[in-house]
């Protein structure tokens, strides 16, 4: 594989973060079967150095909310090629989505979204925790799943909504989870999209939510963003995020007009600071899109995930919706230590 440099200039008077500058286009992974589609990619090495990947799968013929399933896949590197290991977890009466995966001691911690729907709107999800002793399992779901529920208070308001985990240990050893949560201030179908946390002594809880959640939101600029992936490097937090519509055109003084705005991840991603995991500096670029990595059309490029090695970042991993039928995509990083 030809690793090719991507210009990191500025774009559009928001920084270019040099966890950005770092960054090297990959290849593609995880093609999906003819049957079904997959989504995301959440990494981790075992103590063999063989990597190993979760991620979603759902049929072309049923919906992501209620049939999504989480398996397992392992190679002997990032550009594989892949064996599908089997599921991790599927049920009748839930959906497993959008897993993120890390290493705590000896023991492999997934978070994920648990959808045990009701409705077709998403306002069932919530986030569960399973861990295991090897990535090959078995894993063992925490006993208080969901973990964080789609309930109690934000503000004056009541939680619909929480979903899109990511696993941090804190310097001071404990255990706190990221989410997108949304409330019942706006309807969940027309709702914008906050980042809160919940902290606990034991990983598989309880977890309780921080008192002044929201940590990050624009909820009065009535934009959004998601996906969060939080981790603590080098002496800070930090935060990758999906700009779902549009923050940092809104940050500049230059929002998209709603009429011209596409959901999702058409937009680079951003990247946040913070010493303490709940106050967050202003945001920089986090990554790039397909069309700037790749020369592909323009597609939605979601889900970072960010794959360790002897304690630093090596590749960052990146759900995209491109003309390929894959996962997504990786990306390596080259010299990073934080800052």
């Amino acid at each position: 594989m030809v690793l090719a440099a991507v210009c990191c200039g500025p774009v559009m008077g928001i920084e270019v973060s040099e966890f950005c500058k770092a960054q090297v286009p990959g290849k593609y992974i995880l093609d999906a079967d003819e049957d079904s589609w997959t989504w995301g990619m959440a990494p981790v090495y075992d103590d063999e150095g063989r990597l190993h990947i979760f991620n979603s799968v759902i049929p072309n013929k049923g919906s992501w909310v209620k049939n999504s399933r989480i398996v397992h896949w392992v190679a002997n590197g990032p550009e594989g090629p892949y064996t599908l290991v089997g599921d991790v977890f599927v049920s009748d009466d839930a959906g497993y989505h959008n897993p993120q995966v890390s290493k705590v001691g000896d023991t492999y911690v997934l978070v994920f979204l648990l959808n045990r729907y009701k409705d077709e709107n998403g306002s069932k999800q919530e986030v569960g925790i399973a861990t295991a002793k090897s990535p090959y399992g078995p894993w063992t779901e925490s006993p208080l799943n969901p973990v964080i529920p789609a309930a109690g208070k934000m503000g004056d308001y009541n939680i619909v909504h929480a979903s899109n985990p990511t696993f941090v240990v804190t310097p001071e050893g404990k255990y706190r989870i990221y989410y997108k949560s949304m409330t019942d201030r706006y309807p969940v179908r027309t709702g914008f999209r906050e980042i809160s946390f919940a902290e606990s002594d034991s990983i598989e809880g309880p977890y309780v939510n921080y008192e002044n959640n929201p940590v990050i939101s624009y909820i009065e600029e009535q934009v959004d963003i998601e996906d969060p992936y939080a981790f603590y490097y080098n002496g800070m937090y930090y935060m990758i995020v999906e700009d779902r519509q549009g923050v940092r055109d809104m940050l500049m003084g230059n929002p998209i007009p709603a009429d011209k705005l596409k959901k999702g991840g058409y937009r680079p991603g951003l990247i946040y600071k913070s010493k303490d995991g709940i106050h967050w500096d202003e945001p920089e670029v986090g990554y790039r899109t397909n069309e700037e990595y790749f020369g592909h059309k323009l597609a939605r490029s979601e889900r970072p995930s960010i794959l360790w090695k002897d304690g630093k970042p090596e590749y960052l991993f990146l759900a995209c919706h491109d003309d390929k039928p894959s996962a997504g995509y990786f990306v390596k990083i080259e010299n990073w230590n934080g800052e």
